[in-house]
């Protein structure tokens, strides 16, 4: 009898095609294993996937925006093939992206103070995506905090490590790199407790100076954000806003911020 594994013959390589079949959960299970252990060796790629999987959260959220994720349709053609589907994506994300230019001119010529809230809408986003995530919540795991953090923080520019959350019964689960304005990445540390909750913190670079706490609520989440020392954060989660506020508080004191001029 043949071996059924050596009939399948070599494994294609891993371009973007490929890439895209893994962010859709296409491949199969052998091919899959080797991209992400391609993943793991290769920094330009996985922080790809991860851009890739924030524009199809953007798109997503647009789409949610006018109530269409909460209506049912029959599709009566083929699924399009990858390279098709990310091509429309990428033009519907330069318009968001056109829109979105003129969203931010017109927060720091008509409301300066508004300006933050482009980085927390980024970091609600990524919660909403990494979050329910099951088997890859993150790039690199707890175990490997000091490579996490010496890794981040070369990529945002900025001496950045996850504060503990054990107090509060959150554990570090570990943190990945994401895209951010366009001028600077950010990361995303992500923590967990025994229930399975999860809260995110976001952090990037930042050119507006400090800020108090402000509030951003979507859905069932909230994210309270703050800017200190021309660093933004945000911090997200579905637990109730006085709870994620204590906790935001705890967070900025230990990274140097000022929470008692947010009274």
């Amino acid at each position: 009898m043949k071996d059924a594994s050596n009939e399948a013959g070599p494994l294609p390589p891993i371009d973007a095609t490929t890439l895209g079949a893994y962010i859709d959960g296409e491949l199969p299970d052998a091919q899959r294993a080797a991209v992400q252990a391609h993943l793991a060796q290769d920094e330009e790629a996985s922080a790809r996937v991860s851009a890739w999987r924030a524009q199809r959260a953007a798109l997503q959220a647009l789409c949610a925006a006018t109530d269409v994720e909460r209506r049912s349709y029959i599709v009566l053609r083929p699924r399009a093939s990858w390279p098709r589907r990310f091509a429309s994506a990428a033009c519907w994300l330069l318009t968001a992206g056109a829109v979105g230019l003129v969203s931010v001119a017109v927060e720091r010529y008509v409301a300066p103070s508004a300006a933050p809230a482009a980085f927390a809408r980024r970091a609600d986003i990524a919660y909403a995506v990494y979050a329910p995530e099951a088997r890859h919540p993150v790039e690199v795991a707890a175990s490997d905090e000091p490579h996490l953090v010496a890794w981040l923080s070369k990529r945002i520019e900025r001496k950045v490590s996850p504060p503990s959350l054990l107090e509060y019964g959150y554990a570090l689960v570990g943190g990945r790199l994401l895209p951010g304005d366009g001028s600077s990445p950010a990361a995303q540390f992500m923590y967990q407790n025994q229930a399975g909750t999860r809260l995110t913190l976001y952090v990037t670079r930042a050119s507006f100076d400090e800020t108090p706490v402000r509030l951003l609520h979507t859905g069932d989440r909230s994210t309270l954000y703050w800017v200190a020392q021309r660093t933004a954060y945000a911090l997200s989660g579905t637990i109730p806003e006085p709870k994620l506020r204590a906790i935001a508080v705890d967070v900025c004191s230990e990274l140097g911020g000022k929470p008692e001029a947010w009274r």
